[in-house]
């Protein structure tokens, strides 16, 4: 017992730090320690490739099933691909060579398709791609300069990027106007060109943009693919940058898809066998990976999907990338958006209706009926018929001349007995104004219908024109406002991108700042520079016409400066700060400069620090110069010197009511320096007071003038003496009455002394009487 506890003192305690690198070696029971165990295996990184973190056998059924999944959403959408093929030949872009009903029938198409096409292609970029760029901004929010600097800063770099360094975005952009007036639908694909090393907006036409037929929105949408057609040498490129596995895929062995051949042959493009083009498929869907699995807060698997990108090589089957889709810390695990939805219009599906849907059978009855048109003027222009089977004519194989007699040979009888022409009738003008008919429906539903506004009345209100320019163009202005809002959407992604994208200082530490990260924020809106309530040239112009002539029976209510300059703008007139210059940037200016500016047409503008009595009175001793009469400006000069010394007057009474408030209040013109509701309510108190005061310091003022003005003049002093004498003589009259008064008054004293002493007397003569008479009776 003693050694067990001598063992027991002196055992020695090892701590295990790592618990995995203890090994149990089951055949004696020993134990091995090692100090050197292998590394856990590292964490992937949120953004990283987790394909190649994945086993081939997952990732070769993964592949199998999102492929089958393609191939079911491919073929849901079957008839509209049919309807878009078939529509394609209407545009007429080939001409057929046809041979019923004879040989050399014509195989024109009438253009009333790609007339639509090409009318509405060319309104809308002309509307939502104009020469300077696509893009402007607004501020949100309080206006200030430097909100304002920061939203031409914004405005100026999105400009730049899509029209000089995505030199493709113009063309991309009509192609994308083209294919979604055809097809009903287009997209853009919103993300950063690693290859480029910038942000990029590509357009992806419908029939790349794979979802199924039932699926309404892309937002809503669990799984859509973009089909990409791209080069061996772009694969290799994205291997080497760790962008795609770097594994063997082998050649490419994809046929092209109906469209394209479809494309193909109306372009006259032949294909070739061999080519290094190979179909890429970039599935945005919801999975749920192993190893990968959503968790809830215990860390417990909660069986959630969550969204990737899956690019696959669709003839190989190799899954390239798998990627997160979402926003690292997203509790909601939003999908990232890379894609906008651009519509001609409104479909009953996913995918919008174009102009092949709504005029593609009238344009299909109109070729119809123009091809028989044109075969029956050709029949009857060289008619046919029947000869008799011995008649030879000389040269038969070529046709006759004009001028020309040529030898035939008869078996016997008359040339008209052996000869009998077909009764062919000319082009039939009932089908001739069917059809006009039919173009004329099928340009009313394009809207590309000829406006005959010039032909009514020259004279009619302004209001009436707009009426009639907007009725005419009510389905076009639908389908620009879809453009303004998918144009937007897009914008607001590749602003987002930018953000993410743009270092934190783009130039160079001391150098003018051109653009920064934090100018992409909240308080610039980035929207497109086309008027979604104004779809043609025509519509601003009478809009700015229409705000003109309102103006002008109420100028006071209105700012002319903006709305003439709003109307340069509209018709595109450059330079426009040249021709009507901001007063906010005019200089100050003594009050004899001032007037020479107003005279010669400059602006003038006054500044709170200016002496405003000295230049009032040097603008009102102006106004009252005889030889301004004969100026022939002369109203318009005296217009702006009368509103530049109600300003001054405005700039008085705000500085003398500061002083003595004692308090500063928001400087005139500045509509962003106003108070809060405490200041307001501390101020207005002494604010009515101090206008109260103003006010009567005015009016004294106003009153002791008036006196100093009439004491100067011989009439109102010749008033004044005589009204001195007047006073004179009212004021004698009134001393005389006085002294009248006065006489008056001690004689009415004297009397009433009298009357007293009279009557003191009878009162004496009493007593005396009754004192007698007492003595008398007590005797």
């Amino acid at each position: 017992m003693q050694e067990d506890d001598i063992q027991q003192d002196n055992a020695l305690e090892i701590g295990v730090v790592n618990p995995e690198a203890v090994i149990i070696n089951d055949d004696d029971g020993g134990v091995v320690i090692d100090f050197t165990p292998m590394s856990a295996e590292p964490q992937v990184g949120f953004n990283a490739n987790l394909a190649e973190h994945m086993d081939e056998s997952e990732l070769s059924l993964l592949s199998s099933d999102l492929i089958a999944a393609y191939d079911e959403d491919r073929a849901s959408r079957a008839e509209w691909e049919e309807a878009y093929i078939d529509g394609l030949d209407l545009l007429g872009v080939k001409v057929e060579d046809r041979t019923t009903p004879f040989d050399g029938a014509t195989g024109v198409s009438h253009p009333i398709l790609s007339e639509a096409v090409i009318r509405f292609v060319s309104q809308a970029m002309m509307e939502i791609f104009p020469p300077n760029g696509p893009v402007r901004t607004t501020v949100v929010g309080n206006t200030t300069k430097e909100r304002e600097e920061q939203a031409r800063r914004v405005q100026d770099y999105m400009n730049y990027l899509l029209t000089e360094e995505i030199e493709e975005y113009r063309p991309s952009t009509e192609q994308l106007l083209f294919k979604t007036a055809l097809a009903g639908s287009g997209f853009r694909k919103v993300y950063y060109d690693q290859q480029h090393n910038r942000p990029d907006s590509i357009f992806v036409p419908a029939e790349d943009f794979v979802v199924s037929y039932e699926t309404t929105d892309i937002k809503s949408s669990p799984r859509y693919t973009h089909v990409m057609r791209k080069s061996d040498n772009f694969v290799r490129r994205m291997q080497l940058n760790e962008f795609y596995r770097d594994v063997d895929i082998g050649d490419p062995s994809d046929e092209g898809s109906d469209i394209q051949t479809k494309y193909n042959e109306l372009t006259g493009v032949t294909e070739v066998s061999e080519t290094d083009v190979r179909t890429l498929l970039e599935m945005h869907v919801e999975l749920d990976l192993a190893g990968f699995e959503h968790t809830s807060k215990d860390g417990e698997a909660t069986g959630l999907s969550l969204p990737y990108v899956v690019t696959i090589d669709h003839s190989s089957g190799t899954i390239l990338s798998i990627r997160r889709n979402y926003e690292e810390g997203d509790p909601l695990n939003e999908p990232f958006q890379h894609f906008v939805h651009y519509k001609f219009q409104p479909g009953l599906g996913f995918y919008g209706f174009g102009l092949i849907h709504l005029i593609g059978s009238i344009a299909k009855s109109s070729t119809s009926i123009l091809r028989q048109l044109i075969d029956a003027g050709t029949l009857a222009n060289l008619p046919a018929g029947f000869k008799a089977r011995g008649l030879r004519i000389k040269g038969d194989d070529r046709p006759i001349e004009p001028g020309e007699f040529r030898d035939i040979d008869l078996p016997g009888g008359a040339i008209r007995d052996n000869i009998l022409p077909l009764p062919f009738k000319e082009p039939s003008p009932t089908l001739a104004q069917l059809m006009g008919v039919l173009v004329d429906e099928g340009r009313r539903i394009a809207s590309i219908a000829d406006m005959n506004i010039g032909e009514g009345n020259q004279e009619a209100p302004v209001g009436t024109t707009i009426a009639l320019i907007e009725r005419s163009m009510k389905v076009m202005s639908a389908v620009h406002a879809r453009l303004h809002n998918s144009l937007r959407r897009e914008f607001k992604l590749l602003s987002s991108i930018i953000k993410e994208s743009m270092p934190e200082y783009p130039y160079e530490v001391g150098e003018d700042p051109l653009i920064a990260r934090s100018d992409f924020d909240d308080r610039v809106d980035i929207i497109p520079v086309s008027d979604p309530n104004a779809t043609s040239f025509a519509q601003r112009i009478m809009q700015q016409q229409a705000a003109m002539q309102t103006a002008s029976q109420a100028p006071q209510l209105y700012d002319l400066r903006k709305l003439h300059r709003a109307f340069l703008s509209t018709v595109g007139i450059e330079n426009i700060s040249d021709i009507i210059p901001d007063p906010t940037e005019v200089p100050a200016f003594d009050p004899v400069s001032e007037n020479a500016r107003a005279m010669s047409g400059a602006p003038i503008k006054v500044f709170s620090y200016q002496d405003h009595d000295s230049h009032i009175a040097a603008h009102t001793s102006l106004m009252q110069d005889p030889s301004l009469q004969q100026n022939p400006m002369a109203k318009q000069i005296q217009a702006i010197i009368s509103a530049h010394i109600s300003e001054h007057m405005a700039h008085k009474y705000r500085n003398e009511a500061q002083e003595l408030i004692g308090a500063d209040l928001p400087e005139l013109g500045n509509e962003e320096a106003g108070l809060s509701e405490q200041e307001e309510m501390n101020i207005s108190a002494q604010a009515a007071q101090a206008a109260a005061e103003i006010t009567g310091k005015a009016q004294q003022q106003a009153v002791l003038e008036q006196q100093m003005q009439a004491a100067k003049d011989p009439v109102v002093q010749m008033q004044q003496a005589e009204l001195q004498i007047e006073q004179a003589k009212i004021q004698q009259k009134a001393a005389e009455a006085q002294q009248d008064a006065q006489v008056e008054l001690q004689k009415a004293n004297m009397r009433t002394q009298l009357e007293r002493e009279r009557l003191q007397q009878q009162r004496e003569i009493a007593a005396a009487k009754i004192q007698a008479d007492l003595v008398k009776k007590g005797r």
